[in-house]
C-alpha cells in the first residue's frame, strides 16, 4: 500500500513539475527573427563580445603574471567560468527539451562538441592540483577552445535560433571560449613550445572517441554529431559536407580531425606571438 501510495504521488506531481518548468522557461521564450549570418546583428554583436573577451584576458592575464603564486588563482577562475556554462547548459537543454522540442530529446544538441570540452575542462580545475595537469589544461583552452570559439563565429548559422535567449546564449558562450583561450594564453599558464601541443593531442583524440561512441551509441536515426564526425551522415560542416559526399564520410571525417589538429597547431603557434 505504501508503495503504490508513493508511485501515486510521483505520476501526480510529475506533469505538475513539467508544466511549472514550462511555465518558467516560456517567461524567457521571446521570439525573434533567426539574424541573418554576417548580419550587422552578427557583426556587431561579435565585435562587441570578442572585444570584451580581449580585454578581460589582457586585464586577469596581467593579474596573474604579478603573482607569485598564480595557479590557485587561475584554477578559481576556471572553476567559476565553469559553473556559468554548466548553468547556461542546464537552461538550454530544458529549453530545448521543453519549448523548442515539446517535450522531445534531440541528440543533435547532446553537449559534447569541441566547444563543450572547456565546460568540463573548467569544472575540473579544483583537481588539477599539479603544475603540469593544469599547464595542459591551460594549453587545450588556448590552442582548442580559441579554436572552437572562433570557428563557430566566423561560421554562425549553429548559433541562430529563433529565441533572443537561445541566440544569446550561443553567442555568450563562445564569447567564454574567446576568454578562456585567451587568459590562458596572456597568464602564461598554458605552454608555448612544441612539447605543449603534442602533449595535448592524445586528450583530443580520446574527446574523439568519446564522440564517436556517442555517435554510433546513439543510432543512424538520432542525428547525434558529437565533433562533426557521425558515421552514419557527412558532415554538416561547410566544405566538409561536399568533400563526404564527394569522397565518402570516413574519409570527410578523417580529414576534418586532421583539420582540427592543423588548426589547434596554428592557434599554438599564434598564441605564442601574444605574450
Amino acid at each position: 500500500m505504501r508503495c503504490a501510495f508513493f508511485k501515486t504521488i510521483l505520476l501526480k506531481e510529475g506533469p505538475y513539475m513539467y508544466i511549472f518548468l514550462q511555465s518558467i522557461l516560456r517567461m524567457t521564450a521571446w521570439p525573434m527573427t533567426p539574424p541573418v549570418p554576417y548580419s550587422a546583428f552578427h557583426i556587431l554583436l561579435t565585435v562587441f563580445g570578442a572585444g570584451f573577451a580581449v580585454s578581460f584576458a589582457r586585464f586577469f592575464g596581467k593579474k596573474i603574471r604579478s603573482m607569485a603564486s598564480p595557479e590557485p588563482y587561475f584554477r578559481h577562475i576556471l572553476f567559476s567560468c565553469g559553473v556559468l556554462l554548466a548553468l547556461m547548459e542546464l537552461y538550454k537543454q530544458a529549453f530545448l527539451y521543453v519549448i523548442e522540442f515539446h517535450g522531445h530529446f534531440d541528440w543533435w544538441y547532446f553537449p559534447f562538441q569541441l566547444c563543450s570540452i572547456p565546460m568540463y575542462i573548467c569544472l575540473a580545475a579544483p583537481l588539477l592540483h599539479s603544475e603540469k595537469t593544469l599547464r595542459r589544461a591551460a594549453t587545450f583552452l588556448q590552442d582548442f577552445g580559441l579554436l572552437g570559439g572562433i570557428m563557430a563565429l566566423a561560421v554562425p548559422p549553429g548559433l541562430m535560433h529563433p529565441y533572443w535567449t537561445m541566440t544569446l546564449h550561443g553567442f555568450l558562450w563562445h564569447f567564454t571560449l574567446l576568454f578562456l583561450g585567451l587568459l590562458s594564453c596572456m597568464s602564461g599558464i598554458a605552454g608555448h613550445e612544441r612539447r605543449d601541443y603534442m602533449d595535448i593531442l592524445p586528450f583530443f583524440f580520446l574527446c574523439c572517441v568519446i564522440a564517436c561512441v556517442i555517435n554510433i551509441a546513439a543510432g543512424p536515426t538520432a542525428d547525434a554529431d558529437m565533433f562533426y564526425i557521425s558515421p552514419f551522415h557527412p558532415s554538416s560542416q561547410p566544405v566538409f559536407h561536399e568533400i563526404a559526399c564527394a569522397v565518402g564520410i570516413f574519409w570527410g571525417n578523417l580529414l576534418y580531425v586532421v583539420s582540427m589538429i592543423v588548426g589547434g597547431l596554428l592557434m599554438h603557434k599564434i598564441s605564442s606571438r601574444l605574450l
